[in-house]
């Protein structure tokens, strides 16, 4: 056998042994494959019922939001009648009240009676001033109301 010859058959053996080599990569391939494609199809199973379920719990949160949204509109409807009718009422109602010649007449005769008692010296007693008011120094959890003496 000559040179040539011999590199001939080296070659033929190394590119046999080449090509069986890349046949068995490619078989290991081809099963890597084969068991990606089985776990894809059991991820798609199993995730199918999943997606339904979030895709029906969205459309449930969306009509939840948007009955919660129209409830929102009339509420500020509701409300913007009820300021319109309270500041109507609510201005006449305190005009009468204030300008009542009964209450002017308790203000004029309680303003003199303070006034009279500071004329002649004598103060006026905190006790009076303080009659049913909270306080707040004592207890901050009750609420106490004091008591004419």
């Amino acid at each position: 056998m000559t040179a040539g010859e011999l590199l001939i058959v080296l070659t033929t053996v190394l590119l046999t042994i080449g090509f069986a080599a890349l046949i068995v990569v490619l078989l290991r391939v081809l099963d890597a494959l084969r068991d990606v494609r089985g776990e894809v199809r059991d991820l798609r199973n199993e995730t199918r019922p999943l997606l339904d379920e979030l895709r029906a719990t969205t459309d449930e949160a969306r009509s939840t939001v948007d009955e919660a949204r129209h409830d929102l509109e009339r509420f500020d409807r509701v409300l913007g009648s009820a300021e319109a009718i309270g500041d109507a009422v609510g201005g006449r109602v305190a005009r009468t009240a204030f300008s009542s010649p009964a209450i002017k007449a308790a203000s004029l005769a309680r303003g003199t009676s303070h006034a009279w008692s500071r004329l002649r010296g004598g103060a006026t007693s905190r006790r009076a001033l303080t009659e049913n008011v909270i306080d707040v120094h004592d207890r901050p959890s009750t609420v106490r109301r004091r008591r004419r003496a």
